[in-house]
């Protein structure tokens, strides 16, 4: 999951795996596999940027989600 904020200025957080595609249009919309949408403040890059760094933490060898810091 990463985190996004919404045009109400609220935090949420968004299944990285289920990003279909996301555009400006002005605002930031993400598309998602299921075909929701979902609208947020973040840049289309700021977006790409924490599915980056969620990916890169999750394929890191040696992670475990069940633990208290995602780490064995």
């Amino acid at each position: 999951m990463i985190p996004v904020t919404d045009l109400h200025e609220k935090q949420k957080y968004v299944n990285a795996e289920m990003i279909e595609q996301v555009e400006m249009t002005p605002d930031t919309q993400i598309l998602l596999t299921t075909g929701h949408r979902v609208y947020v403040k973040e840049a289309p890059e700021e977006v790409a940027r924490l599915v980056i760094e969620y990916r890169r933490e999750v394929l890191r060898p040696g992670y475990n989600a069940d633990s208290e810091e995602g780490r064995s």
